[in-house]
């Protein structure tokens, strides 16, 4: 099994958003704002190439925005995850899956692409994987995250065939799990990879960046930030304990790291494995 972390764009979001009730004064040390208050994220899938199989996880924002929007979230995608899969010798039409955490749009918008004039799947030959649960939701989102979603970036997939619904946890494919995380949005999964005595973790929108290992230190588009805490606990004590290594799909430092008890019961950074 082997993973390539993949940067698909770069975006900025409000630091107050992305930290909830965690004062500036504190989460400014990690992330220098802008004069608007945003701070710089990246938009990172996670490729799997395992068994004749190539994974995407996760899609990023798409390129499908206006100039408003696009000045709005600082994008930029000077490359892209086509320009990616490029220095792969990899390319679209390879991939054979793509398991969508869940269908925001910086984690699925990148599901379609205008081709033509025409609005089109982006990988057209994969299976997409989705929780049943969220996919429901996602038609019918609570007023606090319906303007996270773009219908349009998924209706593609009702008529498509390629859409995979699961039902709660389970292993896709021999090594490659998924699990169901509730906290951020209802729903969410997200992959746990085992090959060799080792595991790794894509931490997704619930441990979006390092600064996030503060189990506290949750985001405010967050549903239920009391069970992101708790989610967030037992994954990082299970990190901890059994070495596991974290891939972050929102860091613009570290892609991939282990952790560690810092002696006080919080967990930090141990070792990053792959930085930007």
């Amino acid at each position: 099994m082997t993973i390539h972390p993949l940067v698909e764009g770069r975006l900025a979001l409000d630091g107050g958003a992305m930290f909830g009730v965690v004062p500036r004064v504190l989460w400014e040390r990690r992330f220098a704002p802008d004069e608007r208050n945003r701070i710089t994220l990246v938009t990172r899938s996670m490729l799997i190439e395992v068994d004749q199989r190539l994974i995407l996880v996760d899609l990023g924002m798409g390129s499908r925005w206006d100039g408003q929007h696009r000045a709005m979230f600082g994008l930029d995608h000077s490359g892209g995850l086509d320009a990616a899969l490029a220095q792969l010798g990899r390319a679209r039409a390879d991939i054979t899956d793509v398991v969508l955490s869940h269908l925001h749009s910086d984690a699925a918008g990148g599901t379609t692409r205008e081709e033509g004039g025409e609005l089109r799947l982006s990988y057209p030959k994969a299976t997409v994987h989705l929780q049943r649960r969220h996919w429901k939701w996602a038609h019918q989102p609570a007023e606090k995250d319906a303007g996270s979603f773009r219908h349009a970036d998924f209706s593609l997939l009702e008529r498509s065939g390629k859409l995979h619904l699961l039902e709660g946890s389970t292993e896709l494919y021999p090594g490659v799990h998924v699990f169901v995380s509730e906290g951020h949005t209802v729903g969410m999964q997200l992959v746990r990879l085992e090959a060799e005595a080792e595991a790794m973790v894509f931490c997704g929108d619930l441990i979006p960046t390092t600064a996030h290992l503060h189990a506290p230190w949750v985001s405010a588009y967050d549903l239920y930030p009391l069970t992101s805490i708790e989610e967030k606990r037992q994954l990082l004590a299970q990190a901890v304990e059994e070495g596991w290594q974290l891939f972050f799909a929102r860091d613009p430092d570290v892609a991939i790291c282990t952790v560690k008890d810092d002696g006080s019961g919080q967990v930090v950074v141990d070792r990053v494995l792959a930085p930007v």
